[in-house]
């Protein structure tokens, strides 16, 4: 009986030190996310490849990634994701949203809404944490840590381009461990 109160006992330590854990990106004591200054949407705007990201349930199994920024007259961005279902040559699957810059966030936090009822006002769901001054290269994550993205204006990057984006995440506390790479065409 001691034996199985015991292991009782290890298996609740475990959980609840689970539940305690941080998010599985950065750590519970990580600096809080910075992200750009500032974000010309109109510059943002237009196809990004997706080249790297933390899983994610609703990625899972996708190829092939794209999101399209489209400016909106008021004041919001269209967001259009697509992916190929199990690789490259599998059935396209498009996801449409609608992004909401935070007030005070110059356009680089955004709240991102791909349900039909809107997310609440807050700080957002959608951090812009590197952005080139070209707007080729882009590093998005967000406050909680569960989400990163590695974003590119082409299907591939130069092994700098790779080096530049590493760093902006690891800078955010980002652990690089959990990247995925993204198969693209």
């Amino acid at each position: 009986m001691m034996r199985v109160l015991a292991c009782l006992g290890l298996m609740a330590g475990m959980l609840l030190s689970a539940c305690m854990a941080g998010p599985p990106g950065r750590p519970v004591d990580a600096t809080p996310l910075q992200p750009v200054a500032a974000v010309d949407l109109a510059r943002y705007a237009g196809r990004w490849y997706e080249i790297a990201r933390y899983p994610n349930r609703f990625e899972r199994g996708c190829a092939g990634v794209t999101a399209n920024y489209a400016p909106r007259e008021d004041g919001r961005v269209t967001v259009i994701n697509t992916c190929l279902d199990g690789g490259l040559d599998g059935q396209e699957r498009v996801a449409e949203g609608v992004a909401r810059p935070i007030d005070g966030g110059n356009n680089a936090r955004l709240a991102v809404n791909f349900a039909p009822i809107p997310l609440p006002a807050g700080q957002g769901n959608y951090w812009v944490l590197y952005l080139d001054e070209d707007y080729q290269l882009a590093v998005v994550g967000e406050p909680s840590g569960r989400f990163l993205w590695f974003l590119s204006r082409t299907p591939r990057l130069t092994p700098e381009q790779r080096a530049t984006m590493e760093e902006a995440a690891r800078a955010q506390g980002y652990d690089l461990n959990l990247l995925e790479e993204v198969t693209q065409p």
